[in-house]
């Protein structure tokens, strides 16, 4: 037997095993390309190691994709025949990742609080947790789990700062943002290698709409993390978020043709970053060219692909405005199918009451039938959180209600939202462009003139 950094067992008589296990781990942390080359050299190394196999179905089953199941579950398989011989923590895992691989990722993120409960230096159990717990939507078990383990921990033990990167994110994600930035600013500094923490700052700094600070936070030249996998892209995202919020079009183009732009395998958070951008640019008057095209043909290739409500949502986005109406409206046949079924399957729970009518709202809000849109959106404004993602992620449904809203002649309903998108958002230009022109349909030139102003950058834009 051997140990992880942080002193936990690890059944495997292979010091090697132990080795490969430890550098995959951090390897994952860091979102390093290498990591799935650490589990291989590992059950190389022993094909009998528990872990090992745990960690190769958690990676499978990472990927968000129903193409990379029956992997997952042939790790689960192995690790279940030797799980015997394994300590109770590791044994955890493998239910764990059995009621992962069932879909059930409530239940394995119950086992998980029950690991990190009883072993809270558990680094793996914990990232787990964060990862799925976030889009689950759920922010306060984003915050609370890392607050409760970092009481086992000190600065000494390896992975200190990832678990200050996701409390940071978590403190984030609950609105406690000047404390979130302070653990953000400090993960980074233990470990400037942790793009969850250098994440977790760029998500205050984008809440509190502090663009020139945001900007010089990810002024990364482009082709930074090149070694890193495409979680790398949504930093990517983040950086051209500033910019857009700016309205230096031109540097958000730019940042998506050489880092956000899909390839023809479409990782689903690739695919989330470049629709949501892409859309938000339309909105703010940008002509995107053809760019819609390669995303929808991925969006057509994995129609049936139910594993996150969130990407479904971004999956109709880019068929709807690349006019693919026949393969949306299959979309929606195979969610209302999807909804219906009885299982354990944690993304069935959400698919009725929230992604099927958020993707009939983007449909219908393509086909200009705006008033549907506004129907089915408006109830749901306070509830889809409960599709995962982040708060900044989530303010797309927000802006296709805005525009709904506009293209239905629903101005009062317009005025209101964006009375409350100016005070949350004060150095947006898109906002401040909306209010200024809804605020000329009710003849209020003075305060239209106020917020044409405003809709003009102030700041110094690289």
């Amino acid at each position: 037997m051997h140990i992880d950094e942080r002193g936990l067992a690890l059944t495997t008589a292979s010091a090697a095993a132990a080795e490969a296990f430890n550098a995959a781990v951090r390897d994952y942390l860091d979102y390093r390309l290498s990591a799935g080359e650490r589990v291989k050299s590992a059950l190389a190394a022993d094909p009998a190691f528990v872990m090992g196999l745990c960690l190769r179905g958690y990676f499978m089953l990472l990927i968000g994709s129903n193409a990379t199941l029956p992997a997952a579950k042939k790790a689960l398989e192995q690790a279940k025949t030797h799980a015997e011989s394994a300590t109770r923590r590791e044994a955890m895992h493998v239910t764990a990742l059995s009621a992962w691989c069932d879909a059930d990722t409530r239940r394995a993120c119950d086992v998980w609080e029950q690991i990190i409960a009883e072993f809270p230096t558990d680094l793996l159990a914990l990232r787990l947790h964060h990862f799925s717990s976030f889009w689950l939507g759920e922010s306060r078990a984003l915050r609370d789990l890392p607050a409760a383990a970092s009481i086992a921990w000190n600065e000494d033990m390896p992975g200190y700062g990832n678990v200050l990167g996701m409390l940071s994110f978590g403190l984030e994600e609950c609105g406690e943002y000047t404390e979130a930035e302070t653990t953000g600013r400090r993960a980074v500094e233990f470990d400037p290698e942790d793009l969850w923490a250098v994440h977790a700052v760029a998500h205050v700094l984008e809440m509190q709409g502090r663009l020139k600070d945001g900007m010089a936070w990810l002024g990364q030249p482009t082709g930074t993390w090149a070694d890193r996998n495409p979680f790398k892209d949504h930093l990517w995202w983040h950086t051209a978020m500033f910019p857009l919020e700016a309205g230096d079009y031109e540097r958000v183009l730019a940042l998506y043709d050489a880092e956000i732009k899909v390839d023809e395998n479409g990782f689903y958070l690739d695919v989330q970053n470049a629709a949501s951008l892409l859309l938000r640019l339309e909105f703010c008057g940008v002509d995107v060219g053809d760019r819609w095209q390669l995303l929808a043909e991925v969006a057509a290739s994995r129609i049936d692909d139910h594993v996150l409500g969130f990407t479904d949502a971004h999956f109709m986005m880019a068929l709807a405005q690349a006019n693919r109406r026949d393969d949306a409206e299959k979309l929606l046949g195979s969610l209302r199918g999807f909804s219906a079924s009885a299982n354990g399957n944690t993304a069935v729970g959400v698919a009725g009451p929230l992604t099927l009518p958020i993707c009939e709202a983007l449909l219908a809000f393509s086909e200009k039938k705006f008033d549907l849109a506004v129907d089915l959106l408006l109830p749901l404004r306070y509830r889809w959180q409960g599709l995962g993602a982040s708060h900044a992620q989530r303010d797309i449904f927000s802006q296709v209600l805005i525009e709904a809203a506009i293209g239905a002649g629903r101005m009062p309903l317009a005025r209101h939202l964006l009375a409350q998108r100016t005070a949350l958002k004060p150095n947006s230009c898109y906002t401040w462009q909306r209010y200024a022109g809804v605020l000329e349909h009710f003849g209020e030139q003075e305060n239209a003139a106020k917020a044409r102003k405003r809709a003009i950058p102030v700041i110094e834009v690289q």
